[in-house]
């Protein structure tokens, strides 16, 4: 089954496929938005033409692992992106995902204006590829 990974943001959404056998999240780029309505259009674009068959969203949550602020917009987002596309979907704990693609970023020396347009892919590929990791345990 291909699932597409989502790192769900105001800006930006960064966006993720796993390969058919569920092993391998690979990066699809990110996706300008401008409002929740925009965002919903733009990816149940994208996920219809990049095929996918469910969809994982990064759930932000605070370090105790309770629900951000964020988490409310990110269910509606959710939930209007399901009704567009009439995929289920699932969330995963996207608690480090951003601090650990800085990490990548920084230890590969990618720097500079180019790194703003690929920190929200490289977040939903690490999203999605964690989720991956968790079904196979």
């Amino acid at each position: 089954m291909r699932i597409l990974g989502i790192d769900f943001g105001d800006a930006r959404v960064g966006l993720a496929t796993s390969d058919y056998g569920e092993t391998l999240a690979t990066a699809q780029g990110t996706v300008k938005v401008n409002g929740i309505a925009d965002s919903v259009q733009k990816v149940a674009a994208k996920a219809k033409e990049l095929g996918a068959e469910k969809l994982v969203i990064g759930m932000p949550k605070n370090m105790d692992g309770s629900l951000s602020f964020r988490a409310e917009r990110t269910q509606r987002f959710a939930d209007m992106l399901k009704e567009a596309t009439r995929l289920d979907y699932e969330f995963m704990d996207e608690r480090l995902s951003t601090m650990e693609a800085y990490r990548y970023l920084n230890a590969t020396e990618y720097n500079g204006k180019k790194r703003k347009n690929v920190i929200d892919t490289l977040s939903a590929q690490i999203i999605l590829q964690s989720w991956l990791d968790s079904k196979k345990r």
